[in-house]
């Protein structure tokens, strides 16, 4: 049998029932969810109240830069990591202060996922040593693996878990996994090696009065609790709760949220507008970057610059081009390859000029 009916047979061992590409997977055969998602109401909302818990808010830094989805793209995630002027040639952190923030979806897609996890995560121990921070978030992707919804693994994505030191692939609870899966899943099975990675990673931030999120945060998120929220699918992949939050399995959960990123970009006055102003202001907030909705032509905003778009489906799937988005103070701009070389050619040029006038200016002995 070829790859591709294999790899589809073995998501149909996998799943009960098919799901579109922009939807959870159905959870009707899990157990209750341990909490009880945001309710939906007909009347309008109440505004959410400045949120009292703000362990997920991280102080201003001098520079941020934001980083959207790689999908187990490593050649795209180290062009991004170099743009955003945070490694160098060898991957290691040349940051310095720099905050950096990778919005979710390093899984599913491509072949990398476990050298870009790890990456991130060596990352984040460099920069912290070098005065900076590396904070990489939970997607809709790294949910799902922990769900063992593998809709979107590649073949090699199976197979690149089969040498992870120490992974017990025999346990019981796997028997009902495909031999060739049973590796992944002992990865990201609740408690396992690498969904406890995951469960290090927050599913909500903010840093100065910047939210970050992989799909958007919505009011009634904020109403919940962002602490809470990420409380609660911590200890999930911890393995110390029996089953998914439903506040992060539901179709507008902060993973999965496309509220922020129609086309064309929602304007002020609009009610996601109305919906983004809400939910800033509940977490003392002036604008929030998101991922998750692939932007076709580069990183984008709306809602007057108070939500920035930043997939840009740089992984080969999609074969988009590698891009950043930096925010200083109240300025923010993309950053991409050919922006990058550009200011540094200006900068040579800016140096050599400088040295041709010094030339100039010395007397002539």
């Amino acid at each position: 049998m070829s790859a591709a009916p294999r790899l589809t047979a073995l998501l149909a061992a996998l799943l009960a029932a098919g799901c579109d590409a922009d939807r959870p997977a159905s959870t009707a055969h899990s157990p209750a969810a341990a909490s009880s998602p945001p309710s939906r109401s007909t009347a309008a909302p109440a505004a959410p109240p400045p949120d009292a818990d703000r362990s997920y808010a991280y102080p201003a830094a001098d520079r941020v830069v934001a980083i959207g989805d790689v999908h187990g793209d490593l050649a795209a995630t180290r062009a991004a990591l170099r743009i955003a002027g945070a490694i160098d040639g060898a991957d290691r952190w040349i940051g310095g202060k720099l905050v950096l923030v990778q919005t979710g979806d390093e899984l599913d897609r491509g072949d990398g996922e476990q050298e870009i996890v790890d990456l991130f995560d060596r990352l984040a121990v460099e920069a912290r040593a070098a005065g900076g921070a590396v904070y990489a978030l939970n997607g809709n992707h790294e949910v799902m693996n922990v769900q063992l919804d593998f809709r979107y693994v590649t073949e090699g994505g199976f197979k690149d878990f089969e040498d992870v030191p120490g992974l017990d692939a025999s346990g019981p609870r796997l028997a009902p996994v495909p031999p060739p899966a049973r590796a992944r899943a002992a990865a990201f099975a609740p408690g396992g090696l690498y969904a406890r990675k995951l469960a290090a990673r927050d599913v909500i931030i903010a840093v100065g009065d910047t939210v970050f999120a992989h799909g958007g945060v919505l009011p009634a998120h904020a109403r919940y609790g962002v602490a809470r929220i990420n409380r609660e699918v911590r200890a999930w992949m911890e393995g110390k709760s029996p089953s998914t939050p439903a506040v992060i399995a539901a179709e507008d959960s902060p993973v999965w949220a496309r509220l922020y990123s129609s086309e064309p970009p929602p304007a002020p006055g609009s009610p996601p507008c109305a919906a983004l102003d809400q939910t800033l202001a509940a977490m003392s907030a002036k604008r929030m970057v998101v991922g998750h909705t692939v932007q076709k032509h580069g990183v984008t905003s709306a809602c007057g610059d108070k939500i920035w778009r930043i997939d840009v489906g740089m992984a080969s799937h999609y074969g988009g081009k590698p891009a950043a988005l930096e925010i200083v103070g109240d300025t923010v701009r993309v950053l991409t390859a050919d922006a990058t070389k550009a200011t540094e050619a200006a900068d040579a040029s800016s140096a050599t000029g400088a040295t041709d006038a010094t030339k100039a200016t010395k007397p002539k002995k």
